[in-house]
This record gives C-alpha cells, structure tokens and sequence, in this order.
C-alpha cells in the first residue's frame, strides 16, 4: 500500500483530504507544520508528499528546498489559484507537481496516481539488460534503478525529470510533441498558460548542461515540443 505525507496547516482539509486518499487505497500520515514534516520525512518512509505552500514555523517553499537536500521523494505542491510565482518557484526547486486550491479530491488522486504509474517497474522489461537502459551519448539512463548517469556520474533528478528525460532519450534525435510528452511524463495534458513542462525542461538542462560538445542538448521547437539531440547524426 502506498504511503503518503499531507502537509497543511488546515485541519479540517487534511481530514476530508485523508479520508478520500484512504478511501481510495492509499495509507495516510499528516503533518500541520514544517517542523513536524521535517522530522517525519526524516523518520519515515513516504511514497508521495502533498505540501501547502502556505505554513507556519517553515514555509511550504523552505520545507520543499530542505527536503530536497536529502529526498527526491515525489512531491505535489498546492498553491493559491493564480498564484503563478509560488507555482512556478516550487517546480523550479523540485516539486513534481502542483495544484491550485481550492481543488477537487478527485484531481489530486489522478495527479498522485499519474505519478505513481510512472515510478512502476516494467516487469516486461526486467529480463532484459539492454531494455531497461538507454544511453545517448554522454548520457545513461537505467529505468530499474531509475538512475541517470552522466560521464558515470549520478545526476539527481526527480521522478517527473526522470520521466521527461527518458521519453526524450528514446527519441534522441526527433521532435517530442509538447502534449504528448506532457502526457507521457506528467500523465495529463497542459492547458494553455500551463508552464510545468516549461519549467522541468529548463530544471534538467541546468542539470545537464546546455550544449553537448558545440549542439543545443535539448532544443525547443516552437509551436511542436523538444528534441534531444543525438550527436552521431
């Protein structure tokens, strides 16, 4: 059963919160404050955290950069609606998603769910070594361990990054259609101010690095999505 951290400061919304995600499955822990999630973090294992932008003693941003320091664990930040600054800080800083309150029970268990389907093992792929991992150039990706290398080196990505950068890898060298990226690694479509997408890919070029030898590592095509560019060609 997977496990999950509400933290929010509003006691009646984490109730009616916990008895939906419990309702549908899913085990349930909550925190009213930063401190009190911090040290459940530490002392816990979670599979998912919901995080209130809006908390006392450590803000929902603090909270999200110090867990972060330690854990890539899946985090779904809630944000005041219209509230595009805090949106876009959180994904910045490594939340895998958002969702503007007030907002219905059934959206939250589908972005958790979204999240939880890509983090599954593909039990298909497991027998074989060569289907489980995919290296472009300097670049290598191991879908077990969900694991991305670079030059040997372990690059930390979340798992949305993860997500985004294997279906980039897997068509290295060809233009990844922004919805159908979004789909494949959000597991919803984007509406038309929606930035997440936006945000993740400027996350893991940073992460990266912008160029690959004197080529754009990951070059946006205006009006279609993103390309991953494979050098040999």
């Amino acid at each position: 059963m997977k496990k999950i951290l509400i933290i929010d400061d509003d006691v009646e919304l984490c109730s009616l919160t916990q008895e939906y995600l419990e309702s549908e499955g899913f085990a349930t822990e909550v925190a009213n404050s930063g401190n009190k999630a911090l040290e459940m973090v530490g002392d816990n294992v979670f599979d998912l955290i919901t995080l209130d932008v809006m908390l006392p003693e450590i803000s929902g941003i603090d909270l999200l950069k110090k867990i972060r320091a330690f854990s890539e664990i899946p985090i779904i930040m809630l944000t005041a609606r219209g509230d595009e600054v805090d949106r876009i800080l959180g994904l910045e800083l490594g939340a895998d998603d958002y969702l503007p309150k007030p907002f219905s029970p059934r959206e939250l268990v589908a972005r958790i769910k979204a999240i939880f389907r890509r983090t599954e093992k593909q039990t298909n792929d497991e027998t074989n070594a060569d289907s489980v991992r995919v290296a472009v150039a300097d670049l290598t990706l191991d879908r077990n361990t969900r694991v991305v290398l670079q030059n040997g080196e372990a690059v930390p990505c979340t798992e949305v990054e993860f997500s985004i950068l294997e279906v980039l890898l897997q068509n290295a060298g060809q233009v990844v259609d922004r919805q159908e990226l979004a789909e494949k690694s959000l597991g919803r479509k984007l509406d038309y101010f929606d930035r997440s997408l936006d945000v993740h890919m400027s996350n893991l070029r940073r992460k990266l690095g912008h160029h690959l030898g004197d080529l754009e590592r990951i070059k946006t095509v205006r009006g279609v999505g993103y390309l991953y560019v494979r050098p040999e060609e």
